[in-house]
């Protein structure tokens, strides 16, 4: 899937959503989420590992890019 401006895809790895996204740190660092060695796992992959709502947090992602310039 191309990078649509201003879209999200939580298929994604935490490395591409990072990459395209940078206003995401922020939240990966809220829910605690490797955004170093773990950032070759999808989102939901991440969020699985640590006991996480995937859902929660590709929600509280998409937000944070709707504050991107």
């Amino acid at each position: 899937m191309d990078t649509i401006e201003g879209t999200l895809d939580c298929t994604w790895t935490v490395a591409k959503i990072l990459d395209t996204h940078p206003a995401t740190a922020a939240v990966f660092m809220r829910f605690g989420l490797d955004t170093c060695c773990g950032s070759i796992l999808t989102v939901e992959e991440a969020a699985h590992r640590h006991g996480l709502d995937p859902v929660a947090i590709c929600s509280a992602l998409r937000a944070a890019i709707g504050s991107e310039p």
